[in-house]
């Protein structure tokens, strides 16, 4: 553990106005859920379907209904790390204001976050492409694994597709939009488990600094951002957050 870049962190999140924290799958790998990207995630195996061919071919939606599943069964049974735990602590005493998030996972709702932007959407629900409506995913997901069919709106039978942002999908934009609100009223930005490549999300970061707020980035790999970055901290999330929450107190 880098004590001495903590202890940093410590004090500027101690002096901060206004702390942001910006996620990424990193996260949630230490709650066992896997990194898509990485070699071992579906990516590797499975071609991702595309938002408009997802509308316009019924193979594709079967595709897509296919690997959403196997994703289902690593988020059903996952559960918020310290890292997540963490965040939440620090929303609860007012350290931080917001959490901005790639992850579909909802696992910083779980810990208690109340301030969660999903850029990338959730995949708990699943919503209807025509009349909006959302339903609950396991029931759907557990009846597509029974019988192998894509499920329509039980409202209007229109196309089902989980409520998270597809590859050639636009991210929601009033979400976008609130997310660089966060950023540029930030004075402290902590970036986690992310490598910082997918945008428009990986701009957000890139705003805080921009707009005159530290940036620490806590991350397993080299990103693009580190050149920006005020401190780098390359080791476990959930460890590295826990150990500059002890710093903050005190009597740390």
């Amino acid at each position: 553990m880098e004590s001495d870049s903590c202890a940093q962190v410590a004090e500027w999140l101690r002096n901060a106005g206004h702390a942001v924290a910006f996620t990424g799958a990193g996260i949630s790998t230490e709650s066992g859920i896997p990194d898509y990207r990485s070699p071992q995630g579906v990516w590797a195996t499975s071609q991702p379907v595309y938002y408009d061919e997802f509308v316009r071919s019924a193979e594709k939606r079967r595709e897509y209904w296919r690997q959403k599943s196997i994703c289902h069964r690593d988020f059903a049974g996952s559960r918020p790390n310290l890292g997540h735990q963490v965040l939440a602590k620090w929303e609860r005493e007012g350290r931080l204001q917001a959490v901005i998030t790639q992850n579909i996972d909802g696992l910083h709702q779980d810990a208690g976050s109340r301030r969660v932007l999903e850029l990338h959407g959730t995949a708990r629900f699943v919503a209807c492409l025509s009349c909006q409506a959302r339903f609950d995913a396991d029931p759907l997901v557990q009846q597509f694994l029974v019988d192998e069919r894509v499920p329509s709106c039980p409202e209007c039978g229109g196309l089902l597709k989980h409520a998270t942002v597809s590859f050639g999908q636009i991210l929601p934009e009033q979400v976008v939009d609130e997310a660089y609100d966060e950023a540029r009223a930030s004075d402290l930005l902590l970036a986690m488990g992310s490598s910082l490549v997918v945008t428009p999300a990986a701009h957000i970061p890139a705003l805080a600094r921009q707009t005159g707020a530290k940036l620490v980035l806590i991350n397993r790999d080299p990103t693009p951002l580190d050149v920006m970055a005020d401190v780098i901290i390359r080791d476990s999330i959930g460890e590295t957050l826990a150990a500059i929450d002890r710093l903050l107190t005190p009597d740390a």
